[in-house]
């Protein structure tokens, strides 16, 4: 069978097409691609809600979040609980926040109709067989801060993905692992024994997002960066915003063969 994503059902495309406009913050955002919104299931069935920050220039071209390569270390985090499927991908923001200007971001978050949105979009993927919420990143862990509907939920909060203090990041990492290996049952093809984190972030210890998170007819390489980041210097992306037109230009390129 041929697996792909296709898409939210009504309700949520609803909910998705009700995000409320940035207004004069929207200065502080890669504003003119539009917002990304989620990857994964919902359809319920997720056990652990990750939440993010905002989505990238990766997650621009995918239309979905968590697919660079933030979103494979993610991707290699839900393996190490054997997750294969039972899992759903958000971000705090759903415009992609320009490096720098995060303090003046962040008032997007307590924004009232902007935290209203938000929190209908939580409640409304808070479902029965949910045991987890991950949090990566100190935007995302205000979000869920700002969240009363998160209830009893246990609520993990680690780095974001993409922290440049691999020590820490790493040390976090591990021991969530620990604590969720506890609470998260594994998928039935999952496998929750395998190696936790060492001291350094191997290239095991990222996954290639799977197709069934992605649209149909996107290249293969999309969601699978192990190629760049076996080249001197690695190259951790597809795609990236050049100077000077960041705010309106990509660059998308495919791997040699």
């Amino acid at each position: 069978m041929i697996e792909f994503d296709k898409g939210p059902t009504q309700p949520f495309a609803k909910l998705f097409a009700a995000c409320p406009d940035y207004g004069d913050l929207k200065q502080h955002f890669w504003y003119d691609w539009g917002p990304i919104f989620y990857r994964g299931r919902l359809d319920g069935s997720a056990k652990v809600l990750c939440v993010a920050s905002d989505p990238g220039a990766t997650e621009r071209i995918a239309g979905r979040t968590l697919v660079g390569d933030a979103g494979q270390r993610v991707q290699g985090f839900l393996t190490k609980l054997g997750l294969t499927r039972a899992y759903l991908c958000l971000n705090a923001f759903s415009y992609a926040l320009i490096p720098g200007q995060a303090g003046q971001g962040d008032n997007v978050l307590t924004q009232p109709a902007q935290l209203a949105w938000r929190n209908r979009l939580f409640d409304r993927v808070h479902r029965p067989a949910l045991q987890a919420i991950v949090a990566f990143g100190a935007q995302a862990q205000r979000a869920i801060d700002l969240w009363p509907g998160k209830g009893a939920t246990p609520v993990i909060e680690v780095p974001h993905p993409s922290s440049h203090d691999e020590a820490v990041l790493l040390t976090r990492w591990r021991a969530a692992i620990v604590q969720l290996r506890g609470i998260v049952t594994p998928d039935d093809d999952g496998d929750a024994t395998g190696p936790n984190y060492g001291q350094t972030f191997r290239e095991s210890d990222h996954a290639a997002i799977p197709a069934r998170d992605l649209p149909f007819g996107v290249p293969a390489f999309l969601g699978n960066d192990a190629s760049g980041r076996a080249l001197s210097p690695p190259r951790r992306s597809s795609v990236s915003r050049p100077q000077p037109d960041d705010r309106h230009t990509l660059v998308w390129v495919a791997p040699k063969a």
